[in-house]
């Protein structure tokens, strides 16, 4: 009798001729875009992600397999092994197998690791709370906030991982939750896509796919296809700046602002740049992964202006929009400001830029004197981040982006990127990978959204 969460019997029954050609189907549906894509041939699969990943996405493909109903009489590979081979399996074997016949592929971010035990895992397509993973081998590698693609089960009153789980990095899994999104019938960056269970369990390859076009172009060394914001235009942070003409105030500025429609005000010194219903409706399809900012009532978030100092600031994420959006300043301020001053940041350069870090502490410094001094300038540096402008958060600033339920969630994702990055270290006693990020949470008023 077999033991564990062995799947071998099960294995060679999917290669046997009831199933091998519903096994080639799944693989072929989970790899088959990117091969043909990338022009590498599947068999070829290992050469080009290394094996171990290979027999990951394999491992997909099949317990994909193991959830289908296949035509024309609705069979089931579990369901036909555990009736006619079951009697070889041991119990805790066929509840293994039971789960993973019911079970979906999802999105997960993972928190709250301890090593060797567990960690939480909140799905980000289906929403809803954490939940706790007993898992010894994974919760050894992964770090807060990271996330993967996996196949949560309750098993024997604990919830487990199944064998195919995909590391995915943040910007991935954003272009999944896109694609997700737009399979449930929306458009646009949300944090849940319209879909239930049933829906996900038929999503599974488009989740392996995802994965593949974020790794295989690494791999070969090809460029990963440009990002774009819910116009269809390439996504390159603009942030312009209107210096006042003598004379001109505060004031006499936000006064000429309300004459703007489009401007929503926020506060004395904050405006969101929206979107006009004739232009945001729903024939915008562009056919790409959409990023977009959106006001609570779902209203597409352009851009933001703001009054600092002697200027206006417009921050928006295309040279179109800053085009149109410096054009439509202009209409009211006419000579009350000066000549635009543009900044520009592609998404390369503000990756490279948030992937920047103070310098390591030199090895002859001892950890405990180092500890402190590195914490210390991390809490400097961060400080002054809050008030300074972020270009995944549109070029606004933190404790800005914060005054709107979008921005908020934003900060969210910055925050948890930040600390990731850091966390990724070999050494745990790294003075950068004890850094304790709680007080940013505390300090922006959203500490309920570091979950």
């Amino acid at each position: 009798m077999k033991r564990g969460h062995d799947l071998a019997g099960l294995i060679k029954y999917a290669t046997g001729p009831a199933w091998a050609a519903h096994l080639r189907e799944a693989l072929w549906d989970h790899i088959g875009l990117a091969s043909e894509e990338f022009g590498f041939e599947i068999d070829a699969l290992a050469d080009v992600v290394d094996a171990h990943w290979a027999g990951v996405l394999w491992g997909c493909a099949f317990e994909d397999l193991i959830t289908r109903e296949v035509e024309p009489d609705g069979r089931n590979l579990a369901d036909d092994y555990l009736k006619r081979r079951g009697w070889n399996e041991a119990g805790s074997n066929k509840l293994y197998i039971r789960a993973l016949r019911s079970s979906a592929m999802s999105l997960h971010e993972i928190s709250a690791v301890e090593p060797g035990i567990g960690f939480l895992a909140r799905d980000l397509i289906l929403g809803g709370e954490p939940v706790p993973i007993s898992e010894r081998s994974a919760s050894q590698t992964l770090g807060q906030w990271d996330r993967i693609g996996a196949r949560v089960m309750k098993v024997g009153g604990k919830n487990i991982l199944s064998g195919g789980v995909l590391s995915f990095s943040r910007e991935a899994s954003e272009v999944l939750i896109a694609s997700l999104c737009e399979s449930g019938g929306k458009r646009g960056a949300v944090t849940k896509a319209d879909l239930d269970r049933d829906d996900l369990r038929k999503l599974a390859p488009l989740i392996s796919t995802a994965w593949l076009f974020d790794v295989v172009p690494k791999a070969m060394g090809l460029v990963a296809p440009m990002l774009h914001n819910s116009d269809g235009e390439e996504i390159v942070f603009h942030r312009v700046c209107l210096p006042f003409a003598r004379g001109v105030t505060q004031a006499i500025v936000a006064e000429r602002l309300a004459l703007l429609a489009d401007l929503h005000r926020e506060n004395a010194h904050f405006w969101n740049w929206l979107d006009t219903p004739k232009r945001s409706g729903p024939a915008r399809a562009t056919g790409k992964a959409a990023y977009s900012v959106t006001m609570e009532d779902g209203t597409p978030v352009l851009g933001n202006v703001e009054l600092k100092g002697r200027a206006v600031l417009l921050s928006v994420m295309s040279a179109e929009r800053a085009k149109r959006g410096t054009a439509l300043l202009a209409s009211v301020l006419g000579d009350l400001v000066g000549t635009p001053l543009t900044e520009i940041e592609t998404v390369a350069q503000a990756m490279a830029a948030r992937h920047d870090t103070p310098p390591e502490p030199t090895p002859e410094i001892d950890p405990e004197i180092a500890t402190p001094l590195v914490h210390a300038m991390l809490d400097r540096q961060y400080r002054a981040s809050l008030d300074e402008p972020v270009g995944m958060l549109d070029g606004a600033s933190p404790r800005t982006a914060v005054r709107t339920k979008a921005g908020r969630a934003r900060v969210a994702e910055w925050l948890k990127h930040l600390e990731n990055r850091n966390g990724r270290r070999d050494d745990p006693s790294d003075p950068m990978a004890s850094y304790d990020f709680t007080w940013l949470w505390r300090e922006l008023g959203i500490e309920n959204l570091r979950r």
